[in-house]
C-alpha cells in the first residue's frame, strides 16, 4: 500500500510539475542589419544606436531587444556593422511598432546615415 501511495504522490507531482514548465509561446523576431554611409562620424553612429535603444522604452509592444555589432573573422558581413534583434509576441503587435511615432522619429535619424538595411522577420522556432 505504500509503495503505491508513493507511486501516486510522484506521479502527482511530476504531472503538476510539467504542467507548470509549459514551452513558452512563439516569439515574432525583427532582425535589423545596418551598414552606415563611409561619411557617418562615430557620433553619428552613436546616435543611431541610442535612438534605436530608446525604442524600447517608448513603443510597449516590444517584448524584447538586443544588439551588437559585427565581430565576425569570417568577412562574410558585406558592409553590415550593425544588428538590432526585436522581438513581438504577435504580428499585431508588430503591426503597432511599424508606424509608430517614435520609430518613425527614429527612422528619421537614421536615414541620413544609412547605405543599406536588410530586414528579416520570422518565427522563432526550436
Amino acid at each position: 500500500m505504500k509503495t503505491l501511495l508513493l507511486t501516486i504522490a510522484l506521479f502527482s507531482f511530476t504531472y503538476m510539475a510539467n504542467a507548470q514548465t509549459k514551452e513558452p509561446a512563439k516569439l515574432l523576431r525583427h532582425a535589423v542589419l545596418l551598414k552606415f554611409k563611409d561619411s557617418s562620424s562615430p557620433a553619428d553612429v552613436k546616435k543611431v544606436e541610442d535612438a534605436f535603444r530608446a525604442l524600447k522604452s517608448q513603443i510597449k509592444e516590444i517584448e524584447g531587444f538586443e544588439w551588437g555589432t559585427n565581430n565576425s573573422p569570417e568577412n562574410l558581413n558585406q558592409g553590415f556593422t550593425h544588428l538590432f534583434f526585436v522581438t513581438f509576441k504577435s504580428e499585431k503587435d508588430r503591426e503597432i511598432y511599424l508606424p509608430h511615432p517614435a520609430h518613425k522619429a527614429f527612422v528619421g535619424v537614421l536615414g541620413p546615415h544609412l547605405d543599406k538595411v536588410l530586414v528579416l522577420d520570422y518565427w522563432a522556432s526550436k
